[in-house]
């Protein structure tokens, strides 16, 4: 069985580590643009910040290591087309300039994600980066030495990395969204108000609801950032607006959202035969809505490449779907998040939400210490299907939205999380974990 794996990050990784122990007669070849795999573009800010030393430990997978597996991995080729019927690829060399042709049993497509970047006026001027691989990464830390003035574009769990990470490093920063609270996707407004407080209490200028215009500059250098309301000083620029599937290699050739993600079954197959699709580049099942969506997460990625490998030959196992369970440190707040907000569910769903919000100690107050924690719970008033939550505390308790996580997917009600069951030890919690106080505020 010849196997062609087109893009390699986490989807393509996972993809083809499992596929090679699953059928390790087949003969499998990676297609990929850049000169690495599997790089973890969320420790980026780690990075910036000195927290993870050097960015080359940000890599858990490598060429070398897939080739000692018996995988072909071609770094620096582009695929420029694909024939679905007579299941060929036109292929480019990148270093010799070299185009070759290839042929395929089973084609595994993991062509990832973009950033998204809007063609502002002076958007060519040197100094304006993006975050999303280890070019940027090297880009970003080496051009904030000497930066004194950062502006970030793009309040979504990156952006406000970032934002920490330059604040930490002693740079004046401003953080510039078009929406009027920061991960207005993640969490609701009684928990961003929290995180927009900690970046003003450490100086950050918050710029909310304004829309960056155009970019002026001095020596071919970005110097100003304008908006529909304001002008802000920025000798470093980092573009983090959002993502979009990468998909323009399959543009028309195969279904699609509108948006370019390309659209899988439950066992990642795509609409053309012998075509598996994986990780930032396809539609999600997000079960909180019910329906398909665009949520570009590593999480789902290696999920979605692994099913891709128990799937090549025969439907085996199927996506479960996705609850965009995430988390996130800003300073000494520990966040997650899992499911719905309230504001998305109200906003883009047809659920007769509402929700609760408890706030208690995570332990017995005749502990030495403990600290308090803000839980929030989203739910269905018809059904009383639980539809998403979100945590907060200074003491990590983000693995709550785990275990919530858990619960919608399989649809649990307000009553049943309300009694469930879960241990209690003074160390770690009280006789009533928080989720069930939430579950019976509800109630």
């Amino acid at each position: 069985m010849k196997i062609v794996v087109v893009g390699c990050t986490h989807a393509g990784t996972a993809a083809v580590v499992n596929m090679k122990e699953l059928y390790p007669e087949s003969e499998i070849s990676i297609y990929e643009k850049n000169d690495n795999i599997s790089f973890l573009s969320c420790g980026i800010a780690l990075s910036v910040s000195s927290v993870v030393d050097d960015p080359n430990k940000l890599f858990y997978n490598s060429p070398e290591n897939l080739n000692t597996l018996g995988i072909k991995t071609n770094m620096k080729h582009e695929v420029l087309d694909i024939d679905f019927d007579d299941k060929k690829l036109a292929v480019k060399n990148l270093l010799s300039g070299e185009i070759f042709e290839d042929t395929y049993d089973k084609l595994v497509i993991t062509l990832g994600s973009w950033p998204i970047v809007p063609k502002f006026e002076g958007g060519q001027l040197e100094n304006i980066v993006l975050c999303k691989n280890y070019d940027h990464a090297k880009s970003i830390i080496e051009k904030s030495e000497d930066a004194k003035n950062v502006v970030v574009i793009g309040g979504g769990y990156i952006g406000v990395e970032l934002v920490e990470a330059f604040e930490m490093k002693g740079k004046n920063v401003t953080l510039i969204d078009a929406e009027d609270r920061i991960m207005a996707k993640y969490l609701d407004k009684q928990f961003t108000d929290i995180a927009e407080e900690a970046f003003k209490n450490k100086g950050v200028n918050v710029v909310l609801g304004e829309k960056v215009q155009k970019f002026e500059g001095e020596n071919n250098k970005v110097s100003k950032v304008i908006t529909d309301k304001g002008t802000y000083q920025g000798d470093l620029v980092v573009l983090c607006i959002g993502f979009a599937p990468n998909t323009n290699l399959v543009k028309g050739k195969i279904d699609t959202l509108p948006n370019g993600a390309i659209i899988i079954d439950e066992y990642m197959r795509t609409s053309k035969e012998d075509v598996f699709a994986a990780g930032d580049c396809c539609v999600v099942r997000f079960n909180p809505a019910n329906e398909n969506r665009y949520i570009p997460l590593a999480t789902n990625a290696v999920r979605m490449g692994t099913l891709v490998a128990k799937n090549l030959v025969n439907p085996t196992l199927k996506y479960m779907g996705t609850q965009g369970t995430s988390g996130i440190k800003i300073y000494e707040y520990n966040i997650a998040s899992t499911g719905l907000t309230e504001d998305v569910a109200k906003n883009t769903t047809s659920y007769n939400v509402d929700s609760v919000i408890v706030t208690d100690n995570y332990r017995p107050e005749f502990m030495p210490s403990f600290e308090e924690a803000t839980l929030k719970l989203v739910f269905d008033k018809d059904s009383r299907k639980i539809l998403g939550g979100q945590i907060i505390s200074k003491i990590d308790l983000t693995q709550f939205m785990n275990t919530l996580s858990v619960v919608i997917q399989n649809e649990m009600t307000i009553e049943a999380l309300a009694m469930t069951d879960f241990f209690f030890q003074p160390h770690f919690n009280k006789p009533w974990s928080i989720l069930n106080i939430a579950a019976l505020k509800a109630l």
